[in-house]
């Protein structure tokens, strides 16, 4: 099972190309991985991103790139504009 690690929310201006650094929590092992994630839309209400997996989990294996993902703004450790790569 793969947990997303909590801290305080971050609010930020998302929109649809940028990315979003995510960090996850393996239960099994307790190893931690940061991955990107590119965002589609967001739920400003709820405080979630939805997007896809931009980069091939090492740690988190049960995650794959393209992976459709719905992320809690508090598991949110960087954002970055598409600009910005």
């Amino acid at each position: 099972m793969i947990q997303f690690s909590r801290t305080k929310p971050t609010m930020a201006s998302y929109q649809r190309g940028d990315y979003v650094k995510v960090e996850v929590v393996n239960e099994r092992t307790g190893e931690t991985e940061w991955l990107w994630v590119l965002v589609d839309h967001w739920d400003e209400a709820n405080h979630i991103v939805f997007g896809r997996l931009d980069n091939i989990p090492v740690v988190n294996t049960d995650l794959k790139l393209g992976q459709e993902l719905a992320i809690s703004y508090e598991n949110i450790r960087e954002h970055k504009k598409e600009s910005d790569f």
